[in-house]
C-alpha cells in the first residue's frame, strides 16, 4: 500500500489485460455456448412450426379440447335417448325349462318301476311397453337435451379458441424471445466493435484506460443480455412443445407470421360479434336447458298413463314353435293409470331446485353478456394502444440506430467521448425491447379479441 501506489497499479493493469485478452480471443462466442463445464449449450434441434400448425396440433392433443368433444358426444347421445323415451320399448324373449323328477313313473319290460323324464318346455315371447301420457315430461326432456347440445357445441368452440389463445400467447412469447436474442446479438456486435476501437485508441494514446474498462463493462452487459434471451427462448420453446403435445422439441417460425395491422371492424360490428360469441351462446343455451328442466319438474303433479302388450307361447317343439309342433300363443293388453298423491315432498324439492337452477343460469347469462362487453372494450383499447406503440417504437428504434451510427463515427474521429456512445447504445437497446414488448402486446390483444368473438380477424 506504500511504494507510491505502484503495486495496485500493476494489479489493475494485469486484470485489465486479462479481460482484454479474453474478449479479444472470442469470449463472446464462448458465452453463447456456455460459461461453465457441464452447462454447455447444445445445438438447437427444435423443429420450426408455423402458428397454424401449432394451433392444429394443440386443438388435437389438448385435454380440454378432447373433453369438450366428449361432452358434445354425450349430449348428442342424451338427445337420442330422449327421443327413444317417446317410442315404445320392445323385448323379445326365449327360454327352455328342463324338469327333473315330477313323480311320473312306468314299468319296464323287466317289471321294474322307472321314472319318466319330462320333455323340455320351450317358450317365446314379445312384450312392448309405452307411456301414453306423462304430463309432457318426455317432451321437455327432449328440449332440454337439444339445449344441452347447443351448450356443448358452444363450449367446444369456446375451448377451441381458448386453446388457440394459449398457443398464440406462447408462440408469440417464443417470437419475442427470438427477437430479444437477435437484439442481444446486435448489442454484442456493437459492444465488440466499440471495444476494439477503444483498445486501438488507448494504444494510440488518444483515449484513457477508462474507455477500455467501460468497453469491458459493455461487452459483459451484452453477454448477460444474450444469456438471458437464450434462456428465455429455451423456456418458451419447452412450454410451446408441451402445449402442442409434441414429443420432439418445437419452436416458432418467424417467417410464418405476417403482421396484419389493418383496420379492425367498427365497434358496433364487434359488439354484435361479442354478443354471439361462444361463451355467450353457451350461457344462453344453459338458460334454455334450465327452463325446460323447470317445466319438466312440474309434470310430476300430473297423472301418467301407460300401456303394455305381451304375446307369449310355449310347447315342447325343440325349434321353438317353428317346427311340426307350433306353440299355442296368447296375447295380453293392459293399461295403467297412476297419480302420486304424496311422495314425501320430493316433487316440491325438485321444483325448487329447478327454479333455483334457472335463476342461476339467467344470472350467469347476464353476467357473461356484460363480461363480453367489458372484455371487448378492454381488448379494443389494448389493441389500438399496442398498435400505436408499435408505430412509435419502430420510429424510435430507427432514430436510435441512426444516433448510434453517428455517435460511433464521432467517437472514432475523437469528436465525442465514449460516454456519449454508450448512452446512445443503451437508448437503442431500450427502444428495441420496448418495440418487442409493444409487438407482443398487439399480438396478444388481437388473439384475445379473436377468442372473445369466436372467429379469426382478417
Amino acid at each position: 500500500m506504500v511504494n507510491n501506489g505502484k503495486a495496485p497499479m500493476r494489479l489493475i493493469s494485469a486484470t485489465t489485460l486479462a479481460l482484454l485478452l479474453a474478449v479479444g480471443s472470442g469470449a463472446g462466442a464462448q458465452v453463447r455456448t456456455g460459461l461453465q463445464p457441464g452447462l454447455t449449450r447444445g445445438p438447437d434441434n427444435a423443429r420450426k412450426i408455423s402458428l397454424a400448425e401449432a394451433i392444429r396440433l394443440a386443438q388435437q392433443n389438448s385435454p380440454e379440447a378432447i373433453q369438450a368433444e366428449g361432452t358434445e358426444r354425450t349430449s348428442k347421445a342424451a338427445k337420442v335417448s330422449a327421443i327413444g323415451a317417446i317410442m315404445p320399448s320392445a323385448t323379445l324373449s326365449a327360454g327352455r325349462v328342463i324338469q327333473f323328477g315330477g313323480g311320473q313313473t312306468r314299468v319296464n319290460q323287466n317289471g321294474e318301476t322307472v321314472a319318466i323324464a319330462a320333455a323340455p318346455t320351450n317358450s317365446t315371447g314379445l312384450s312392448m311397453n309405452m307411456t301414453l301420457f306423462d304430463g309432457g315430461q318426455r317432451l321437455y326432456n327432449l328440449r332440454t337435451a337439444k339445449s344441452q347440445i347447443e351448450a356443448a357445441e358452444a363450449n367446444r368452440v369456446a375451448v377451441k379458441y381458448n386453446v388457440a389463445l394459449s398457443v398464440k400467447q406462447q408462440y408469440y412469447a417464443v417470437l419475442a424471445a427470438i427477437e430479444s436474442e437477435d437484439a442481444a446479438m446486435l448489442q454484442m456486435a456493437q459492444a465488440n466493435e466499440q471495444f476494439k476501437t477503444s483498445i486501438a485508441k488507448v494504444r494510440a494514446g488518444v483515449a484513457t484506460r477508462s474507455d477500455s474498462l467501460r468497453g469491458v463493462i459493455q461487452v459483459g452487459n451484452a453477454q448477460l443480455a444474450l444469456i438471458t434471451a437464450q434462456s428465455s427462448k429455451e423456456a418458451a420453446d419447452a412450454a410451446l412443445t408441451r402445449l402442442v403435445g409434441s414429443e420432439q422439441p418445437v419452436t416458432a417460425d418467424p417467417t410464418s407470421i405476417q403482421e396484419n395491422m389493418a383496420a379492425l371492424p367498427d365497434s358496433g360490428e364487434l359488439a354484435v360479434l361479442a354478443k354471439t360469441g361462444p361463451a355467450v351462446q353457451q350461457a344462453r343455451a344453459n338458460v334454455e336447458a334450465a327452463q325446460e328442466s323447470r317445466k319438466a319438474s312440474k309434470t310430476t303433479y300430473l297423472p301418467s298413463l301407460s300401456a303394455s302388450y305381451s304375446r307369449t307361447g310355449s310347447g315342447t317343439d325343440p325349434r321353438f314353435g317353428l317346427g311340426n309342433d307350433p306353440f299355442a300363443y296368447n296375447g295380453r293388453l293392459s293399461f295403467s293409470l297412476s297419480y302420486p298423491l304424496f311422495n314425501n315432498f320430493q316433487r316440491e324439492e325438485q321444483v325448487v331446485r329447478a327454479k333455483v337452477a334457472e335463476i342461476n343460469a339467467k344470472a350467469t347469462f347476464r353476467d357473461t353478456e356484460l363480461g363480453a362487453q367489458e372484455s371487448l372494450t378492454q381488448n379494443i383499447g389494448a389493441l389500438r394502444s399496442a398498435s400505436q406503440r408499435v408505430a412509435v417504437q419502430a420510429a424510435s428504434v430507427a432514430a436510435a440506430e441512426e444516433d448510434v451510427r453517428v455517435q460511433q463515427q464521432r467517437y472514432n474521429i475523437g469528436a465525442s467521448v465514449l460516454l456519449d456512445l454508450i448512452t446512445s447504445q443503451v437508448s437503442l437497446a431500450t427502444a428495441q425491447q420496448a418495440l418487442i414488448q409493444a409487438r407482443y402486446d398487439y399480438r396478444i390483444a388481437r388473439a384475445q379479441l379473436e377468442a372473445l368473438i369466436g372467429r379469426e380477424l382478417q
